[in-house]
């Protein structure tokens, strides 16, 4: 029989990386990515090759979204705006549903497929367009 409280026992995981992605975003509330000098880390990719990685904006694109500015967290990485915050979300709620409930489903691999293609065609798209 499962209770309540082995269901939130369960929960601890989810709970935990909401707490560190809430930890991130009061960080970026307050650390300009865009200011030199910063304490955030740079792109390791686009540091050894000077092109841009498929993530490369996500951080400006996250600051920019803590602070209500929509139109520069597309500009930063609109794919990652419009399809990785969508994917991000849906995935962390049936995990979370998924541990709450005691079940194990596995995420589809055609899932993991797209986000590899999307990834591949964004990488060479925005360096290739300068986006």
């Amino acid at each position: 029989m499962k209770t309540m409280r082995g269901a939130v026992t369960r929960l601890g995981a989810p709970l935990g990386v909401l707490a560190l992605g809430g930890a991130g975003a009061v960080l970026l509330l307050f650390v300009d990515p865009n200011k030199p000098g910063n304490l955030l880390p740079k792109c390791p990719f686009n540091w050894l090759t000077g092109l841009d990685c498929p993530g490369c904006g996500a951080t400006r694109m996250v600051h920019a979204l803590l602070h209500g500015d929509v139109v520069s967290a597309f500009h930063y990485n609109a794919v990652l705006l419009a399809l990785g915050v969508p994917l991000a979300v849906w995935l962390f709620a049936r995990w979370t549903k998924d541990r709450w409930t005691g079940e194990r489903r596995s995420v589809p691999k055609s899932v993991g497929v797209a986000v590899l293609v999307v990834a591949a065609v964004w990488g060479v798209g925005r360096n290739l367009a300068g986006i």
